[in-house]
């Protein structure tokens, strides 16, 4: 049975239907802002249950500002969740939320809020409570300047679960981006290209392409690092000492068909096009630009090798116009909407344990 926060076994859930939890976000940012206005449109045809974690007066008073006619209520217990009307959204939080927020702004108050909302999602899909969790955006200097030394949801939400190995994968349009290296200096990319880290994100992403997708023989390419591929040593030997063998390595380990590593000046035109099921990309910019400038406002952020499924969207907190109310909720939506789909696919397709 899960353990609830409070410690006690909470009986099993017998509701039908993914539910999943979104974590409050930056408060000062455009986070709860977008939360809000893609559920106005959720709430019309909801395909999963929805649980916020934070407080209903807070959400309740972003709604009026936001002029969407919402209902809120907290909840005590996840017992009363499925108690409540489709038409009310429940909120579910620990943690007493000030009555004023100070948009586009640090705030040390605010950015522990964020943490630890972030910590009871973790908590409540590793207990099996829900079946995703979503993450709005934090401010990374603003969690450091609370005194919180956090890379990143990813690597937090590793550490709250006990993950060893995990990825960050973008989902925009046609692609699917891995990154080897995520948030590096250019300068220290190279260093960090090794062997046994590409031929990791090659055999998770595989893993998690069946599980989480459900498709069963990946098409997968890999990318590499230097200008042409390196065009054979001329412009360094990470492709013939690095990418190319850990590529070698990961074909005898996994059920997928793997490509590379190729030129990404020209990769990316086929995988537009749906030629692959998934891109390894060397570093952060070689794969968010094209994906970013295709999604167009759509991107999604997914955890690769968590025990739970999590999606966020691509972009920041944007303090410079939280306090305008004009975000736009594109991204945010396709992270709910690829939470449900994930979460139906790891039931019908990861393998069962015992």
């Amino acid at each position: 049975m899960p353990i609830s926060r409070s410690g006690k076994r909470s009986p099993e859930r017998k509701s039908k239907g993914e539910r999943i939890a979104v974590t409050l976000g930056d408060p000062a940012g455009i986070g709860p802002e977008v939360v809000l206005k893609s559920l106005a449109v959720w709430l019309k045809k909801p395909a999963a249950k929805i649980l916020l974690l934070g407080s209903a007066r807070f959400y309740a008073d972003l709604a009026n500002r936001l002029k969407l006619k919402m209902v809120f209520t907290d909840i005590q217990n996840l017992s009363q969740w499925d108690t409540l009307p489709a038409c009310v959204v429940p909120c579910y939080f620990f943690e007493k939320m000030p009555e004023k927020i100070a948009r586009g702004r640090f705030n040390a108050a605010l950015a522990t809020l964020a943490v630890r909302s972030i910590k009871l999602g973790a908590a409540l899909a590793t207990e099996g409570e829900v079946d995703a969790v979503v993450t709005p955006p934090i401010n990374k200097a603003s969690t450091k300047k609370a005194g919180f030394n956090i890379p990143g949801h990813t690597e937090f939400l590793a550490s709250l679960s006990r993950t060893k190995r995990y990825e960050m994968m973008l989902v925009g349009g046609s692609l699917r981006v891995v990154l080897v290296t995520r948030h590096l200096a250019l300068k220290e990319v190279s260093k960090q290209v090794t062997r046994e880290r590409v031929k990791s994100a090659i055999t998770l992403t595989v893993l998690e392409l069946q599980k989480s997708f459900g498709i069963r023989r990946p098409k997968i390419v890999v990318c590499g690092l230097n200008p042409h591929a390196g065009e054979e040593g001329r412009f360094g030997r990470e492709e013939i000492d690095v990418i190319a063998p850990a590529v070698r390595e990961a074909q005898k380990m996994v059920k997928a068909e793997l490509v590379g590593p190729l030129s990404p000046d020209a990769l990316f035109y086929d995988a537009y096009e749906g030629c692959y099921d998934a891109e390894i990309c060397m570093y952060h910019d070689q794969g968010l630009i094209p994906l970013k400038m295709i999604s167009r406002g759509s991107g999604v952020n997914v955890t690769l090798g968590l025990p739970f499924v999590r999606t966020s969207p691509d972009h920041g907190t944007a303090y410079d116009i939280a306090d305008k109310f004009i975000a736009d909720p594109g991204s945010m939506t396709q992270a709910l909407k690829l939470a449900v789909v994930l979460s139906k696919n790891r039931k019908r397709y990861a393998p069962r344990r015992g």
